[in-house]
């Protein structure tokens, strides 16, 4: 069987040597997991091993879930209810089409209302439904669910489909931007040269002591200074990407971004939130309840001469950005607009660059209140858009 899944990993394109498919064997055999384990085995026991004898780089951590969940056909959901639906439930065996006036005749509840049913739902109900517009299922209109229309919800079980949801009934796995990516579009490079542009400011010449001591030499020790273009450029960025969800379907041009700006931008810092920024963010994808980074902290260890650099669709439940507890990850005690609020106040020089296609900005609430909330300094991920953030930036 193990054969079988180290071929699967190499064929994934995983750097999996012999040597360390022979170490998950050895500890296999030594009851590291498995029968003779204290616990019992158990899916999570193996992956966990077999990710940390096999993967050395948390770069290729994606690469090894996918290939772990294709070869072992599923992977459990892991939720931060405590209450577990059963599977049948969940299970989509239709998609309901429904026209333009049945959308429009569905009524949205407020929070507190969607949480209070949401409750009773799972009181109440003890079976799988499909098809309908009150119980936990599929394909209908219920509120609660997923694969099927209603204008706002709890996503539970499922990938999304409309983007309606205002709380998603899972845990799931981002993963971090690739900072190695190679530019692969022409417009993305001449952005580059736009950044470049942008970085080099300050001094343009800084003394090259290598030359200056050779020069001054063979010139019988009369001091003969030489200067060199500034290698290095003094600009601060402070660079807060959004991550999953909706950010999916851009993560290719993104991660173009991201290694532009990684590759020209001496001092960088960068954290990720997860559609609007609340009281904590994160480095690492993997571990971000882990290794979580307060947003106070933040705002008081840069100073302000950092240019304030956010990267994200604004694409969400408006919930999430005027209520407390709207997050669809965690009860947030503060609104997401208190914290952006706050991160424009302390960084004067911001900006937000938004992958979304700027002919749609219009049609979204939630990019309408960001826009607002910002100071209307939103551009587009463009070469335009690059060039004006970039101008108004280095005012």
């Amino acid at each position: 069987m193990l054969i079988d899944f180290f071929y699967t990993l190499r064929a994934a394109k995983l750097p999996v040597s012999v040597k360390e498919y022979l170490m998950l064997l050895e500890a296999l055999q030594a009851g590291v997991v498995g029968p003779h384990s204290e616990d019992g085995w158990s899916l999570d026991d193996f992956y966990f091993l077999a990710r940390t004898t096999l993967v050395k780089d948390e770069k290729h951590f994606d690469k090894f879930d996918r290939a772990f969940a294709a070869y072992f056909k599923g992977v459990e959901m892991v939720a931060d209810f405590k209450k577990e639906l059963p599977e049948e439930w969940l299970r989509k065996l239709l998609d309901k089409e429904l026209t333009d006036e049945q959308k429009a005749a569905l009524q949205k509840m407020d929070w507190d209302e969607l949480m209070e049913t949401l409750k009773k739902r799972l009181e109440e109900q003890q079976g799988r439904h499909e098809g309908g517009n009150k119980w936990i299922g599929t394909g209908g209109t219920s509120p609660f669910g997923h694969g099927g229309y209603n204008p706002q919800g709890v996503r539970i079980g499922g990938p999304g489909k409309n983007r309606s949801a205002v709380k998603v009934w899972e845990q799931r796995a981002y993963r971090d931007y690739d900072d190695t990516q190679e530019l692969g579009t022409r417009n993305i490079k001449v952005a580059l040269r736009r950044l470049r542009k942008f970085a080099r400011q300050g001094s343009h010449l800084e003394l090259d002591l290598p030359d200056t001591i050779r020069s001054t030499a063979a010139n019988a020790g009369w001091l003969d200074i030489k200067m060199v273009p500034e290698r290095h450029n003094n600009v601060k960025v402070l660079l807060l990407m959004d991550v999953g969800g909706t950010m999916d379907d851009h993560i290719q041009r993104v991660e173009e971004l991201f290694s532009a700006v990684k590759s020209e931008f001496k001092h960088l810092e960068f954290y990720y939130f997860h559609n609007c920024v609340y009281d904590f963010m994160w480095k690492n994808n993997r571990r971000r309840f882990a290794e979580k980074f307060d947003t106070w902290d933040i705002i008081r260890k840069y100073n302000k001469d950092y240019k304030l650099i956010f990267v994200g669709d604004a694409t969400m439940s408006p919930y999430e950005i005027l209520q407390p507890g709207g997050s669809v990850e965690y009860h947030n005690e503060e609104p997401g607009a208190e914290w952006l609020q706050r991160l424009t106040h302390a960084f004067p020089h911001h900006a937000w660059i938004n992958p979304e296609p700027q002919g749609v900005w219009e049609y979204r609430q939630s990019i309408d209140i960001i826009r607002r909330l910002i100071g209307d300094r939103m551009y587009p991920l463009t070469l335009k858009g690059l060039e004006e953030s970039m101008r108004l930036l280095s005012k």
